[in-house]
């Protein structure tokens, strides 16, 4: 597994995290989300930046991404390959 990104914080209404992203993610890659009270994996759906529906994002960019479950600040985000 290779670290993508942390969670800075979360939208339960609307179950999205906004990352950090410390490497390159794009749709339909597989997640796993890490943490002291989380722990799962996901297909990246969907994400955004500035509420514009984006493909992938790069390094330093800030996403917001669709979540399944809840996630929280400081969760670490994978991808798994």
């Amino acid at each position: 597994m290779k670290k993508v990104g942390v969670v800075d914080k979360f939208y339960s209404k609307i179950s999205v995290a906004l990352v950090t992203l410390s490497d390159t993610l794009a749709v339909d890659d597989k997640i796993k989300i890490k943490g002291a009270t989380t722990d799962f994996e996901q297909v990246v759906k969907s994400m955004q930046i500035e509420h514009e529906s984006i493909n992938s994002a790069t390094k330093g960019q800030m996403i917001g991404l669709k979540v399944e479950n809840r996630v929280r600040p400081h969760d670490e985000v994978f991808i798994v390959e």
